[in-house]
């Protein structure tokens, strides 16, 4: 994901502020246009990747072992397995836990070992990754939208012949948009499979989701003395 690539590309950091986006099509909008465009700017300045297009990793989504989260101060107390950005894990400090960050192999096992209380995900990958067979309780909270880069290598890619340079470039839109149409087919299928093994889910209320957004509002001004207005205004913020 782009989140792997924020300690080379710290503007990445920008797409993990949480509640930044309130849809895929509000997600979507912004990885394809201006943002999108500020985005692939800073990762080939700043790395030997082109970037080629945006797939949808998605919205993620609070899991935990011992209750039902409704409020941020449900969460208050337990510690939570991240991805490392520190993004995350001041989002995550925020909301009164303690951020671990590990690897996926790490986490796995530290999940399953009750070392550490929460995670989170989309909820594909935490059907996939066996998660939810340790942790019954799930909140579809939406506080992160993260994407993949389609990369390739610039050196490689420009000596290609022009004809299959075009021809890739020409695909990749059709391939982003069927890829996403997947990903939200798999988070139903994933849901489902987490509430059959006797997982609860829990939709966030507005006014519940208002109170999670509140606080975390801090970091938008961290955000703002660190980055600037620019990015913000390339989403009309």
């Amino acid at each position: 994901s782009t989140t792997a690539l924020t300690a080379r590309v710290p503007e990445l950091e920008f797409v993990d502020l949480p509640f930044l986006f309130a849809s895929n099509d509000e997600a979507r909008a912004a990885y394809d246009g201006a943002l999108g465009r500020y985005m692939t700017d800073a990762v080939e300045r700043q790395t030997n990747f082109r970037l080629l297009g945006f797939f949808e990793n998605g919205f993620r989504h609070l899991s935990n072992r011992h209750r039902e989260v409704r409020r941020p101060e449900d969460l208050a107390g337990m510690s939570i397995r991240t991805l490392g950005s520190d993004m995350h894990n001041r989002t995550f400090e925020l909301l009164g836990m303690e951020p671990h960050s590990m690897r996926l192999d790490e986490a796995k096992i530290a999940i399953a070992n009750n070392a550490v209380d929460a995670q989170e995900n989309p909820f594909a990958n935490t059907m996939t990754y066996g998660i939810h067979k340790a942790h019954r309780f799930h909140t579809l909270s939406n506080h992160f939208y993260l994407s993949r880069g389609v990369y390739a290598n610039p050196q490689k890619f420009d000596a290609w012949p022009a004809d299959i340079r075009e021809a890739v470039v020409a695909a990749i839109p059709g391939a982003v948009a069927h890829q996403r149409d997947l990903a939200v087919a798999e988070e139903d299928i994933a849901r489902a499979e987490i509430e059959k093994v006797g997982g609860v889910v829990h939709e966030l209320t507005p006014a519940e989701h208002d109170a999670f957004a509140a606080a975390v509002a801090p970091i938008y001004e961290e955000a703002r003395a660190r980055f600037g207005d620019a990015m913000f205004k390339l989403i009309g913020r």
